[in-house]
């Protein structure tokens, strides 16, 4: 089964349909069976690097509406992520050009952490406030990664996989995405936004049926009760 995933990493409902989505594969089964691929989204490639707009700044301009009507539309979107165990820290965001961030996952993908990257960005966006267009913050999350800090340097001060980033944004567009996450599963299914929970797990057995792949085994019980192997018995 093979989900390709649209999302950009200052979307607040893209962390939370991650979230949704691990816990849909986990509950029914199919956590190690599926390949997850990270598609590129700009929600806005015209945000500068260097700006110091606050989120609640740039929703009340984006939408036409008052800073505190932002706080307020923000607080709703908080209390969804903690349904999902995320605790956002909307007070402390800052808008933020994502272009670098999505080139860096392209490289990272390549040395087999993408998916570390993935939730590292998002991580340190939404619940640690880091300034992810920024070179240093980007440089000391991937070094946090084990990756190579000279090789993520190069990354950066270059426009190394830029092309990647914008085919992956018009292949979504020709797909139909115009909004983000979005999930298409198997080139055949696809999914927008934080949908309901059983919308994921309906639509995970769904394909897991015509592909006729058996859920993992559901382990239940604590995982250091007394058990034998062939080396030891713990008594």
């Amino acid at each position: 089964m093979k989900i390709e995933i649209w999302s950009d990493y200052v979307c607040p409902f893209c962390y939370i349909g991650k979230k949704q989505l691990e816990k849909a594969l986990q509950d029914t089964g199919f956590a190690g069976q599926v390949e997850l691929v990270y598609k590129s989204y700009q929600l806005d490639p015209t945000t500068p690097i260097d700006t110091n707009v606050s989120t609640y700044e740039s929703l009340a301009k984006k939408y036409s509406m008052t800073v505190d009507k932002a706080k307020e539309m923000a607080q709703g979107v908080a209390a969804r992520a903690k349904e999902v165990g995320l605790d956002y820290n909307f007070d402390n965001l800052m808008e933020e050009n994502t272009l670098k961030a999505h080139r860096l996952v392209k490289w990272a993908q390549q040395q087999g952490k993408a998916p570390a990257l993935v939730e590292a960005l998002l991580h340190g966006y939404f619940i640690e406030a880091k300034r992810i267009s920024h070179d240093d913050v980007l440089i000391d999350i991937a070094e946090q990664l084990n990756l190579e800090r000279e090789a993520v340097e190069n990354v950066l001060t270059s426009d190394v996989f830029a092309t990647d980033v914008e085919e992956d944004i018009q292949e979504g567009l020709q797909l139909g995405v115009r909004g983000v996450p979005f999930f298409v599963i198997n080139r055949k299914y696809g999914i927008s936004g934080a949908q309901p929970q059983e919308v994921f797990e309906d639509t995970l057995r769904k394909v897991a049926e015509e592909e006729g792949l058996q859920p993992g085994l559901q382990m239940t019980g604590s995982s250091n009760a007394g058990v034998c192997t062939d080396e030891s018995c713990e008594f």
